[in-house]
């Protein structure tokens, strides 16, 4: 039996469940200004269900997303915001570790818009300076391209913590990422920088199986966190998108979801979650179902 690390869910959608409110291409981040506290509802109740890492809310924060709303000013706010609300779920529940989250620059699941990484490495790396005092690791996420990739870790390093990199595959094909690269061409970016880990993130669980056995080759603990989406739709690989674009599926029961996780980390997977559409029944039923098989929960 494994010591697993159990990831929380999505944080996106469950604030689109919660609030109401009609998403806009800031959504995640202007819930934070309009709904206090329910980023921290989110990540207690992940907790709960049996999650040892909480995922900050950190995923879009960059300049050019709050430059379109005129909140740039409150770039390293927002930031102190999100990680507030992830440290008062953790203090209340008592145990867990920190997870910052860094995105893509520009647009998730566009790899034709990587910046070179001599411009993104700055970037991320003042957003990895902030984070760093108050995390547990950097977890660079849904990157789609080796040199998207790339620049997240190089900034990463600043954080002076570990670096967890997350690729985002092709839902048709797990072993690609969707920029087309293999996967294994990540092998060039852990050999030349620190990364504590890989994964596959916010594709089709369906594609993971193929992931698993290609982040494996790399040589360092690996693990997935799928999405809940039908599929990416056209719409949303155009520019301001809002979530409204995204069609989640409706087989993906707790059950079934626990059945792809428990099959990756048959493959040698350690650390599971969930992306999108992933909420906390999820969680809370691979929780159980992990104990159930023996395994130890870290």
């Amino acid at each position: 039996m494994a010591k697993i690390t159990l990831l929380d869910g999505g944080m996106g959608q469950e604030l689109v469940a919660r609030s109401g409110d009609e998403p806009t291409p800031l959504w995640a981040t202007r819930v934070m200004l309009d709904h206090p506290g329910m980023v921290r509802e989110i990540h207690a109740d992940y907790f709960a269900a049996g999650a040892t890492v909480a995922t900050t809310n950190t995923y879009a924060i960059h300049h050019d997303r709050l430059e379109r709303f005129g909140l740039d000013p409150m770039f390293h706010a927002l930031h102190l915001r999100a990680l507030a609300e992830a440290h008062e779920a953790r203090a209340a529940h008592g145990s867990g570790r920190i997870a910052g989250s860094m995105g893509p620059l520009v647009a998730t699941y566009r790899p034709e818009v990587t910046q070179p990484v001599d411009i993104a490495a700055p970037k991320y790396a003042e957003i990895s300076t902030i984070l760093g005092a108050h995390v547990d690791m950097i977890l660079c996420e849904t990157m789609a391209s080796v040199e998207m990739a790339e620049g997240a870790v190089a900034g990463a390093q600043a954080a002076g913590k570990p670096v967890w990199l997350s690729v985002s595959v092709d839902d048709h094909n797990g072993k690609v990422l969707r920029s087309g690269e293999a996967i294994a061409d990540l092998a060039r970016i852990v050999a030349k920088y620190p990364v504590a880990a890989v994964l596959a993130n916010c594709s089709v669980p369906e594609a993971m199986t193929d992931a698993m056995a290609e982040l494996a080759t790399l040589g360092l603990p690996f693990g997935a966190y799928a999405n809940g989406f039908t599929h990416i739709s056209g719409n949303f690989l155009k520019d301001a998108p809002t979530v409204r674009e995204l069609t989640h599926r409706h087989d993906l029961t707790p059950e079934k979801y626990t059945d792809f996780a428990m099959g990756w980390i048959n493959s040698g997977a350690t650390i599971v979650g969930g992306c999108c559409d992933v909420g906390p029944a999820h969680i809370r039923h691979l929780a159980a179902s992990l104990t159930a098989a023996g395994h130890q929960i870290v």
